[in-house]
């Protein structure tokens, strides 16, 4: 079967435009103008942005499981994770209605069925029952003023609701102010914050940082925490700081997710999380 058909197999495009796929960049994603692309890829070593008059954003619920391809891992457009295949000798990949369903087609190489027994994610989602009362939800999101320049100045926001005295807006700590690492702290700040028994529902438009805490991680740590091409893993503290606060979780028998949602699209809280991340940035350092 050729590529061509394969991609087609997936289905359920929206009408053609002009769409701009950012695969390398600060915020991998889709973007429909050239401001936000270029936003995203500016000051980013070994960005990459496609140009495309013909989008391949599915409707719906879906995750693209990449188990065999340039970057391995979950993605949510069918346009980021095409590049990821493209040209790869072998690629395994495939479409999921979960996320946890990908997760594990990507930890397992592709061997998984996609089936999880044990993951009542979309029950969570949607169940009245009291399931969902002790689930958390909370969007996080991390903000880089020059981002990949000298003097870049970062951010950290965690929003729980309006007034919620557990939202955080705080300067990012370290030497390095990445918007990844923002992204991450961000994370971790949350998980913190919310008790080990509870359930937590994580939103962040960051699909780097679910990848890093769900996916990528596992190989890393066989591997010595050294990347595919033999580099060192970059934030890998915080990375183990994460995986740890999940792990603490699961022994408590509480839930961790994390799901991505499209940045600076109208979502109330991926805004307001953005809105404390930017506040942070501006915070004095000590």
């Amino acid at each position: 079967m050729s590529s061509a058909s394969k991609k087609r197999k997936f289905g359920d495009v929206v009408a053609p435009t002009k769409y701009y796929a950012v695969r390398a960049g600060h915020k991998p994603g889709v973007y429909s103008n050239w401001a936000e692309c270029q936003a995203n890829i500016t000051g980013f070593k070994g960005a990459s942005c496609k140009i495309s008059g013909t989008p391949s954003k599915p409707l719906g619920d879906k995750f693209y499981g990449v188990a065999v391809g340039r970057v391995p891992g979950v993605y949510e457009d069918w346009a980021v994770a095409a590049e990821q295949i493209k040209d790869v000798k072998g690629p395994k990949y495939k479409k999921f209605s979960t996320r946890e369903e990908a997760e594990e087609f990507v930890r397992t190489g592709g061997k998984s069925s996609g089936t999880l027994a044990s993951q009542p994610t979309k029950k969570v989602k949607t169940s009245q029952s009291s399931s969902t009362d002790r689930t958390v939800h909370v969007y996080t999101d991390g903000s880089s003023r020059g981002n990949g320049k000298k003097g870049a100045l970062a951010g950290v926001g965690v929003y729980f609701g309006d007034g919620d005295s557990r939202n955080v807006s705080e300067a990012l700590k370290g030497e390095a102010q990445t918007n990844q690492r923002a992204e991450l702290t961000a994370i971790q700040r949350a998980l913190e914050i919310v008790p080990r028994d509870r359930d937590i529902h994580i939103y962040t438009d960051s699909n780097y940082s679910i990848n890093c805490s769900t996916v990528w991680y596992v190989n890393w740590k066989k591997n010595n925490w050294t990347t595919a091409q033999h580099e060192p893993v970059m934030n890998k503290d915080l990375i183990l700081a994460i995986r740890a606060l999940i792990d603490e979780r699961d022994a408590k028998g509480s839930k961790t997710h994390m799901e991505w949602v499209k940045g600076h699209d109208k979502n109330p809280g991926n805004e307001a999380a953005d809105k404390l991340a930017v506040t942070g940035s501006m915070a004095r350092r000590s």
